[in-house]
């Protein structure tokens, strides 16, 4: 997806959650607020928008976000799995209509040869269920934590616009 079209994701999210009369809710631990910050710097995304959380720790996402201790021993904090409970624990605490998870490795250390660094999970969870999808986000070691990151945030809000078009047709 090209800069641009990059651009105008957070404006078409608040867009549509507007429209449709839904809420969004955000449990961040890769992206640090990222996702929540392009969401707020859209007018009227107090609307929209119920709760963000920076869970950057794996107290906060057992004690705060409710993810399951044993998966974060059996699946680590960097799987699909933990996205997902990220996810709809955010949707439970906040009331949300869809709750987007962001974990992952940013680098530039903390990768292996299973989870490279840019491996990123974004989790999302709505009344549809929850799933979670795995971004490759560092191919030939192109992108440094700042563009992970970044990359991260705007992938997970296309994937929330996905999530909105799914719940209301």
């Amino acid at each position: 997806m090209n800069e641009e079209l990059f651009a105008q994701l957070p404006g078409k999210y608040v867009g549509l959650l507007k429209e449709k009369k839904l809420k969004t809710a955000c449990a961040e631990s890769l992206t640090g607020g990222m996702v929540s910050q392009l969401i707020t710097q859209i007018s009227g995304a107090s609307e929209v928008i119920e709760l963000g959380i920076c869970s950057y720790s794996n107290r906060i996402k057992s004690e705060v976000l409710g993810v399951r201790q044993e998966t974060l021993d059996v699946y680590t904090e960097y799987s699909e799995q933990t996205a997902c409970e990220m996810a709809e624990g955010i949707r439970r605490l906040s009331g949300a209509d869809i709750g987007i998870a962001t974990t992952g490795i940013a680098g530039p250390s903390g990768g292996t040869a299973e989870k490279p660094v840019g491996t990123v999970y974004v989790g999302i969870s709505s009344k549809k269920g929850t799933h979670s999808v795995r971004l490759m986000l560092n191919e030939n070691n192109k992108n440094d934590r700042e563009q992970i990151r970044k990359l991260a945030a705007m992938e997970s809000i296309a994937l929330a616009v996905e999530e909105v078009y799914a719940i209301c047709q």
